[in-house]
């Protein structure tokens, strides 16, 4: 499309039944590298508890989508009974290749963050929504004009997130990994995969010592289906369960890893290391060519030990954030 006057005709309005193959496909024209599937955008935005026709702003011409921009507020609270009632989050947006440079993405997300304050939200964060969050945040490397059209909009980094990556083709459980394994074996440590008993353990652990979407994430995904051996606990000697790491839990990925903790008091044991090592190895056995995952702190504890066990950095994504003025 090459008419100048695109953009000036496109209005902006909800989101209606019959947008949805037009919105997935002018998705996929826009953002190449990050392709999506109808039935990824069924599961992460229409059957998202939270979700609101209205707040999925559309950018139409005619009878051609040509942008959206999504804005979301919790209906449902993650957990217990609070539903952030000033905060609101912008997942995604997109404008077409063919009608950018005209003020198109611009007008979307001043759009979005519109019906975001409409609804009494004053802080608003790209694109850290959870629970169904399509990426961590912005990658500036790959959307440079998104990095600047946000910057102008005032949305400010809050903290960078890394995407990582490990080859498995040849992965062969380390030795030294091994030795420690045994070696904590033999102090009474049990690494196993979770009976259904322990999973009442498993999800308190991951929601009250780490994250409330992590408990979400695992309860969701054993009630769709996902085997238990995806999954590899540990337990002291005292039978208190210590942590847990896995694969599968996203989206029924098997090459994604994660979720991935264990209790703070007993890091600098080995037991994360044995942890991560005990599933890649479950990983290579069922075929994967590779484990991945969205989200880590590069200078974190859990950055440290995915690069000394041959994790490298493929992505990094700024957490961004705009406050309204008061």
């Amino acid at each position: 499309m090459s008419d100048r006057t695109t953009a000036s005709r496109a209005g902006i309005r909800g989101f209606r039944v019959g947008d949805g193959p037009q919105v997935v496909r002018a998705w996929r024209r826009s953002a190449p590298a990050d392709p999506i599937t109808p039935d990824r955008f069924r599961s992460l935005v229409l059957l998202d508890a939270n979700f609101d026709p209205e707040g999925l702003r559309v950018a139409v011409d005619g009878d051609r989508v040509v942008g959206a921009a999504y804005a979301v507020r919790r209906l449902t609270p993650v957990t217990g009974t609070d539903l952030e009632p000033e905060q609101g989050w912008i997942p995604f947006f997109f404008v077409d290749p063919a009608v950018r440079g005209r003020g198109l993405g611009r007008r979307l997300l001043t759009d979005a963050l519109d019906w975001l304050h409409g609804h009494g939200r004053t802080r608003v964060d790209f694109s850290s929504y959870t629970p169904n969050y399509v990426l961590p945040g912005l990658d500036a490397a790959a959307y440079p004009e998104a990095a600047r059209l946000l910057d102008s909009l005032d949305f400010r980094t809050l903290y960078e997130a890394a995407a990582m990556d490990r080859g498995l083709v040849g992965y062969r459980l380390p030795d030294d990994v091994a030795r420690r394994s045994e070696e904590l074996t033999a102090q009474g440590y049990r690494f196993t995969t979770p009976s259904d008993d322990d999973l009442v353990d498993l999800v308190a652990l991951a929601g009250n010592h780490f994250n409330p979407d992590w408990a979400r994430a695992i309860r969701e995904c054993l009630a769709a289906g996902t085997p238990l051996d995806r999954i590899v606990v540990v337990r002291e000697p005292s039978g208190r369960l210590a942590g847990w790491a896995m694969h599968g839990a996203y989206e029924s990925v098997d090459e994604r890893f994660g979720p991935f903790g264990v209790l703070e008091e007993t890091r600098g044991t080995g037991l994360g290391k044995v942890l991560l090592h005990l599933v890649l190895e479950r990983m290579r056995a069922r075929g994967a060519h590779s484990a991945w995952f969205l989200w880590t702190g590069e200078r974190s504890a859990a950055g440290h030990l995915y690069r000394k066990s041959g994790f490298t950095t493929t992505r990094k994504f700024r957490v961004l954030r705009r406050e309204a003025v008061r």
